[in-house]
């Protein structure tokens, strides 16, 4: 497997602004992705639970947190034997619309692994379908 990294993109009716809290702030990223430990800023570790486990799920440090531009970071996970991928969004403004943009690269390259990266795929999906619904509320 050469290339393992996902690559995902919608365009919703809503501002950067709007989008941009629902990526950072706790009390809106547990409505559609997991129950993060703190607010996602630049330079600071975070961690994830499960919203119904409370199990910590992943896990990293934010690398770059450039208001309604772009934000990035690092993203561990038990199933990844201590490799650390990674997370970018980028928000961009087209007309009256906004196009988030998801890619998660480094993951893990071994074909036994494929496995996970298909698992992540279809997160990202799910969670992205979630996304799409809190921002519509």
């Amino acid at each position: 497997m050469t290339d393992n990294t996902i690559r995902k993109a919608i365009y919703v009716k809503a501002s950067r602004v709007h989008i941009w809290d629902h990526l950072t702030k706790p009390e809106l990223l547990k409505t559609w992705f997991h129950v993060p430990s703190t607010e996602l800023t630049m330079g600071e570790p975070y961690e994830m639970f499960g919203r119904e486990s409370g199990e910590k799920l992943c896990w990293g440090r934010v690398r770059d947190a450039t208001p309604y531009d772009r934000l990035e970071y690092t993203f561990s996970m038990a199933q990844t034997n201590g490799v650390k991928s990674k997370v970018i969004w980028s928000l961009k403004e087209v007309e009256n619309i906004t196009r988030l943009s998801l890619v998660h690269s480094g993951l893990p390259r071994k074909a036994e692994e494929l496995g996970l990266t298909l698992a992540l795929d279809k997160g990202w999906d799910d969670h992205i379908a979630a996304l799409r619904v809190a921002l519509d509320a």
